[in-house]
């Protein structure tokens, strides 16, 4: 049986009968085509059977409803569905900017789920639109037209295997071989010079070795140029120019053309023909493609293979479910340098890139400078039906001034699973706030090997969270003392044009005003009678109890942590109360007026910091509770993110301040009570020095030199301080999780001690317990840890709350006391007993949706520190 190639040249012989020349052998398009498609399913088949669940994609991005334009996209989105690509077709209106249609091209860029972007031409727009601009936009390795600069340029080069080529001309070159003549040798003519047809056709034939001239416009003698090609392609855009006796004797004809001219004999009145005149140009060419028939078909089908092509390119560096991302090695010096010098010794990569590498679109990120951004709640919408990854807290044994080390725990960990273990990793951890920074913790996040950098962007002003917190509760205490004087010194008459301005002849209520007068059961506001004036007007602030600013800030801090959107956030600081009347009645921001100011304030706050570790692993940096007087976590918004982007497979490391009774036991019954999220295992940090101080050792102040006892082998006291250990396992055990003993080593610790707080947490009910040297080696010295939480997060387990919220207006319990102990007294070490805890109060944070009682002493307002480190820190013009 012959092939197709033998046939046509069976048929296409230059011979004669009777006298008489065959007629040229016809090239269909339709039936090459064909062909292509069948061969692309099979490559799609083998593709689903490697990664099953994949589809290629292809978008093709539409300006403007162009009856020509849509015809042609309904071609490629039937092609698309035939073959098994997932085609979607997005339309933008005539209206649209050049810089939407940009933005659009951008997101479709940074889109791992489409491997090809066509941008349909013309762009059918009232507004100036640069095309070239527009098609350059295109990510080249998505660039399946072949029409951007750069695989213009590699296939202008000869760079073929390298770059995408565009349709129409790869079309032509594949009817070529069907004719069966070779083209190296031959005489090639293209007429047109076009950057979709002209320019890359005459490339391709000139690296398939053809002798090749252009004609145009401007060639004089056509005819005689066209009389001397062996293959003959034509994309002039001109109906029949190009006529029979032009033609050299046996020439293969590429007919690229579309023109419609006159034909009564159409329904329509028009007849679609090509650049040559077909009748005549059939009795003297050897082979001939027909218009149509012929090389459109063909364009759709080289489309579709480019973008099969596009996609066996994204699948030969994919990993399902694996972020590419890259880890920077670390290389520890001994003895170890200072955290500030270890940071400076790193250059982090830029957020832009970092961001990309978690599968972040450009849109989503608001930088600040090169290192930091906020990443836009947009991210969490668009990932809303991604499945969630695992879910890991760190707390840790009651704190001591030696140091347990959960955030450096938190950091290491992650490090450990993304840079060691080859798993999406994500570290949540809080921001320091200036309390902290210039106090007895220090600055930055973390420490040795396992930080967040740069440390000076991380501990000053960030993203300026903290400011707009601080701002937003002035404007708290400011509105207050402003609205006792006012109504002390107004009429009712001049208290009202104030709140409500009549202007125009009429007066807006505000949305807030608005919510006050139905809680007031006033039904009509354009038509108030003088006692619902007064009742509207007179909030009657009693100034003994208004809320000082450093509550409000602690409470709106804790708001911004528990929020689960803006208008969420929205919702909590309208509720907050800040203010009691003579009568006993609470006074919130919304009857202040202010509640959608402060969240104006704070609209940029509710976004997750993005940051990087050392070893380039991603951090979110996001919001400040302290866990003494309010929940002590990182934000909700910032772990929900974070699960999304690590996926099923990943891990999100988030930290719970302060010990297991107090941060973690918060972080449960309340962070997850308001986020619904539910986590895989508990880590517990634990090391030799604070348990032998919680073991009865001596006492130790900030700054202060460190006693022997904690530097040498004392293993009956650190046996004694196990036993606060075996108490917070207990507690966090309660929760129906596994928790794993991470102890945070140091150089003075001794075997023997080690083995011992192993023993005894595994006596306990640990699921494992790890030594862990992250803060000398950085993930390196977590890997232990990281394949133990790898093994926990497997075991069946069902997460339980240690109490129900029937009663007290079902709101959780937030116990406002020390977290230096697990007693009231935090000189009280170890597991106090025979003690009453003593309640002095119990207040409502109705905005953050907990009650708060306070223990012993405890005061809502922040305490300045002991001790600050403002004594230790400078400028200098000379720093990094």
């Amino acid at each position: 049986m012959l092939s197709f190639a033998a046939l046509t040249l069976r048929l296409g012989s230059t011979g004669c009968r009777g006298g008489r020349r065959n007629l040229a052998t016809v090239v269909s398009g339709n039936k090459t085509s064909q062909l292509v498609r069948e061969r692309l399913k099979e490559d799609l088949d083998k593709m689903r059977g490697q990664f099953p669940g994949f589809r290629p994609g292809l978008v093709v991005l539409q300006v403007g409803d162009r009856d020509d334009s849509n015809l042609y996209i309904s071609m490629k989105l039937k092609a698309a569905a035939e073959i098994g690509i997932n085609a979607n077709h997005v339309r933008l209106p005539k209206t649209a900017t050049e810089d939407e249609v940009l933005r659009r091209i951008i997101e479709v860029n940074e889109n791992p789920e489409v491997h090809g972007l066509i941008v349909q031409l013309p762009l059918d727009s009232i507004n100036p639109m640069d095309t070239e601009k527009v098609t350059n936009a295109v990510a080249p390795e998505k660039d399946v037209d072949g029409l951007t600069s750069i695989n213009a340029g590699k296939l202008s080069r000869g760079d073929l295997g390298d770059c995408f080529i565009p349709c129409t001309p790869n079309g032509c070159m594949k009817l070529i071989s069907q004719t069966g003549m070779s083209v190296a040798g031959k005489n090639a003519v293209v007429i047109g010079r076009s950057k979709i047809v002209g320019a890359p056709m005459h490339d391709l034939l000139l690296w398939s070795h053809a002798t090749v001239t252009t004609c145009h416009s401007k060639t004089t003698d056509l005819a005689a140029q066209v009389g001397r090609a062996d293959i003959l392609v034509v994309g002039a855009g001109k109906a029949e120019m190009v006529k029979g006796e032009w033609l050299k004797e046996g020439a293969v004809v590429i007919d690229c053309g579309i023109n419609h001219i006159p034909d009564d004999s159409k329904a329509n009145g028009m007849r679609v023909v090509g650049d040559v005149h077909y009748p005549s140009a059939k009795e003297k060419a050897g082979f001939i493609t027909p218009v149509p028939g012929g090389v459109g078909p063909m364009t759709v089908a080289m489309l579709m293979e480019n973008t099969v092509q596009s996609a066996k390119r994204f699948l030969k560096t994919y990993q399902p479910g694996k972020w590419n991302i890259s880890y920077a090695k670390l290389k520890p010096q001994k003895p170890q340098p200072s955290d500030t010098a270890i940071a400076h010794s790193f250059t982090p990569k830029t957020i832009g890139r970092l961001a990309r590498e978690v599968g972040l679109f450009s849109e989503e990120v608001e930088q600040y400078g090169t290192t930091r951004a906020k990443v836009r709640l947009e991210a969490l919408n668009r990932l809303k039906t991604q499945p969630d990854g695992k879910y890991l807290v760190v707390t840790g044994i009651t704190p001591t001034p030696l140091g347990e080390g959960t955030t450096t725990t938190t950091l290491g960990l992650a490090q450990a699973l993304g840079a060691h273990l080859h798993v999406n990793s994500f570290a949540c951890v809080r921001q320091p706030s200036q309390g902290s920074n210039f106090g007895v913790k220090g600055g930055a996040v973390g420490g040795g090997y396992s930080q967040v950098i740069p440390m000076e962007e991380v501990s000053l002003h960030l993203t300026s969270d903290t400011q707009a917190v601080m701002a937003a509760s002035s404007l708290v205490v400011d509105t207050i003392n402003a609205r006792v004087l006012s109504e002390l010194t107004q009429s009712d008459k001049a208290l009202f044009d104030w709140l409500v301005p009549l202007r125009e002849g009429h007066r807006k209520f505000s949305l807030s005003q608005l919510n006050r007068l139905k809680r007031l059961v006033i039904e009509k506001p354009e038509t108030l009678k003088p006692e619902e004036i007064y009742r509207f007007i007179r909030l009657n602030i009693d100034p003994e109890t208004k809320t000082l600013s450093g509550s409000v800030a602690s409470e709106m801090m804790a708001v911004l942590a528990l929020s689960t959107s803006l208008g969420d956030m929205t919702r909590r600081l309208a509720r907050m109360v800040v203010a009691y009347s003579r009568k006993g009645r609470p006074i919130t921001t919304e009857d202040l007026g202010i509640s959608g100011v402060l969240a104006t304030l704070m609209r940029d706050a509710v976004k997750p910091s993005l940051m990087q570790t050392m070893e380039g692993t991603p951090v979110f940096v996001h919001t400040c509770p302290l866990s003494d007087i309010a929940q002590g976590n990182s934000s909700i918004l910032a772990d929900q993110i974070a699960l999304k982007l690590v996926g099923p497979e990943g891990f999100v490391v988030t930290e719970a301040e302060g010990g297991a009774e107090l941060g973690m036991e918060k972080f449960f019954d309340i962070k997850c009570r308001s986020s619904g999220l539910h986590p895989d295992v508990v880590v517990m940090v634990a090391s030799v020095h604070a348990l032998k101080m919680h073991g009865g050792g001596p006492a130790v102040t900030a700054g202060s030199a460190m006693p022997k006892e904690y530097s040498a082998e004392n293993l009956t006291l650190l046996e004694n301080g196990c036993s606060h250990l075996k108490r917070q396992l207990e507690n966090a055990r309660a929760f129906g999780l596994p928790v794993i003993v991470a102890i945070n080593t140091f150089s003075t610790d001794t075997d023997a001690e080690l083995g011992l707080v192993c023993e005894q947490a595994k006596l306990a009910g640990a699921f494992e317990a790890v030594p862990c040297s992250h803060w000398a080696e950085g993930g390196a010295g977590a890997v232990a840890l990281g394949q133990a939480v790898q093994r926990a997060a497997e075991t069946p387990h069902q997460m339980n709350f240690l109490y129900d919220l029937e009663g007290l207006g079902n709101l959780p319990i937030c116990m406002a006391k020390t977290h230096l102990s697990l007693s009231h007294d935090p000189e009280w070490k170890g597991v106090p007993t025979g003690f009453t805890l003593p309640i002095r109060d119990i207040h409502a944070n109705l905005g953050a949706g907990f009650l708060y009682a306070l223990v012993g002493t405890t005061s809502v307002e922040p305490q300045s520190p002991a001790f600050s480190c403002f004594h230790d820190n400078d400028f200098s013009t000379e720093s990094k």
